[in-house]
């Protein structure tokens, strides 16, 4: 069954800001959906199976939930398996254990955090700070965006400041919004951020 409506757990501002810009033009229409913000990955995770058993009692058969996280410097597979047993201990189907379109969860990772998805549309990077280098992809650090070394946000912080932006710091929720809006959903290079893009795709089909 087509999702009419999502209910996305994100676990900061920054991820809530990308994703108001981002959702109305990947989704164009097709579903609503509403965000909740946690003070981040513990705070989400711990109140995660919590959270699923409300859902559990009365969530539509047209909704879906989304939960997303940044892996940080954790196991993707051990990260993946608590929020899978949170779903399954609250009596909830996910994207991975249903293997098909038929499911109520859909647990997804940024891989290791969301400017990492940054990195993998540069040219939206490009478009709203213009004087930041053009060739930063082809180089051996950025080629795989969800493998950059030393944290994501620290190296997209390094770069937009060499080119003269954010001189006092990283203003993560603004940097959110400005890529959001420009991004191009279907031109990332990101893995982490097209599997996330094609679970949304195929609950709104």
């Amino acid at each position: 069954m087509k999702a009419e409506h999502l209910e996305i757990l994100v676990e900061e501002p920054s991820m809530e800001a990308f994703l108001q810009e981002l959702l109305p033009r990947l989704l164009a229409d097709r579903a609503s959906y509403q965000t909740y913000v946690y003070q981040g990955k513990q705070d989400l995770l711990s109140k995660l199976e919590s959270r699923l058993h409300g859902y559990a009692d009365w969530i539509p058969e047209h909704w879906r939930i989304v939960v997303l996280v940044d892996r940080d410097d954790d196991s993707c597979e051990e990260l993946k398996q608590t929020m899978e047993t949170a779903a399954e201990r609250a009596g909830l189907e996910t994207r991975t254990r249903a293997g098909g379109p038929v499911w109520q969860v859909v647990n997804r990772i940024a891989v290791e955090e969301l400017e990492a998805w940054y990195f993998g549309d540069w040219n939206a990077v490009c478009e709203e700070y213009p004087d930041v280098p053009a060739g930063i992809p082809r180089k051996s650090p950025y080629r795989d965006c969800d493998a950059i070394a030393g944290g994501t946000w620290e190296a997209l912080e390094r770069i937009l400041q060499r080119a003269g932006y954010f001189a006092g710091g990283l203003r993560k929720i603004e940097l959110a919004r400005a890529i959001g809006s420009r991004i191009d959903p279907g031109a990332n290079t990101s893995g982490s951020f097209c599997t996330f893009r094609d679970a949304l795709l195929e609950a709104v089909a």
